[in-house]
């Protein structure tokens, strides 16, 4: 395998938002764990795709936390396949703010931001099962 094989490139993408029931620190921050299972997730959905099985997610050679994920943000998540190999595959994941709260303008005000913040950029790898 190799990065002729069709499956680099794959991307997928999730957009969750973020409850603040998940609020961990003042000023409503939500901690960088909270991307790092969102990864989790969409890479399941890549190893789907890819191979036909949730697959395993194995490891993290890269992680950056980049700017504040707060309670009441939309997260867009995306996983990109960069490498395929016999059974593993990396994956480059992102996650940007899409629409955040806005307080200043009353309890329940929200926005759509014109430029995503990209809050948590990641690179890893997941293994699947041997093809049969």
């Amino acid at each position: 395998m190799s990065e002729l094989d069709p499956r680099v490139g794959l991307t997928v993408t999730h957009r969750r938002y973020v409850p603040y029931s998940h609020a961990h620190y003042a000023g409503n921050l939500v901690d960088g764990a909270y991307a790092l299972g969102l990864f989790g997730d969409v890479a399941t959905e890549v190893c789907i795709r890819t191979d036909g099985d949730e697959g395993l997610f194995a490891s993290y050679s890269d992680v950056q936390f980049r700017n504040a994920m707060k309670a009441g943000d939309v997260l867009e998540v995306t996983a990109t396949v960069t490498r395929v190999g016999t059974r593993s595959r990396g994956i480059d994941f992102e996650a940007r703010v899409v629409c955040r709260g806005r307080p200043d303008r009353g309890e329940s005000a929200a926005e759509v931001l014109d430029t995503p913040i990209v809050a948590v950029t990641a690179t890893g790898t997941v293994v699947v099962p041997a093809a049969a």
